[in-house]
């Protein structure tokens, strides 16, 4: 069960209809985007630090939320400029590391998912306060839940790895037991 970042990307790009328009939409939008990252990463862990739990996390260890905080608003302007290779190999692999990192530190899904629901809704806030269309909140509500799906994936393929390995099952075995386990719930 080891993912391919770069299938991975194309699988959801074609699965939520990530087009070329889209694509064009949110580079022609990059400075904009740039320009509101450090809000949204406010915004985002002022959020997050309201949380007991999420808010030890993010303190864990001195500078901690800082080194986030930089990195969240890297990760929101590439969301408009697609890396240096268009929403490509670099992206996907980048993708990959930033939802691998949420496992290694203990942010779940159940912050995750939260936490970029306040991304969109308050882009969506600057995008009509500012009179920008619809159609580029469309485009960037498509790459956050691309994003998002990269960090949800990473905790499934975490988990798999983790109890393939130490139990020794087969993928086959494993995926069994977990449709049957859904079952009796």
């Amino acid at each position: 069960m080891v993912l391919d970042p770069h299938d991975f990307m194309a699988k959801m790009a074609d699965r939520i209809s990530f087009t070329s328009e889209d694509r064009a939409l949110l580079k022609s939008s990059a400075s904009w985007g740039a320009e509101i990252a450090p809000d949204m990463a406010d915004r985002f862990y002022s959020f997050l630090g309201r949380d007991e739990e999420m808010n030890a996390i993010l303190n864990a260890s001195e500078g901690r939320i800082h080194r986030l905080r930089e990195t969240f608003v890297d990760w929101f302007a590439e969301m408009f400029t697609g890396m240096e290779d268009d929403w490509g190999t670099s992206y996907a692999d980048r993708r990959w590391r930033i939802g691998l990192i949420h496992v290694r530190i203990g942010i779940g899904p159940q912050h995750v998912v939260p936490a970029m629901a306040v991304v969109v809704q308050a882009v969506g806030e600057r995008l009509r306060a500012e009179g920008k269309s619809a159609a580029l909140q469309d485009s960037l509500s498509k790459i956050c839940m691309i994003d998002l799906a990269f960090i949800e994936q990473a905790y499934v393929e975490v988990t798999a790895a983790a109890v393939l390995k130490e139990t020794g099952w087969t993928e086959g075995l494993f995926r069994r037991l977990i449709t049957s386990g859904a079952g009796t719930m």
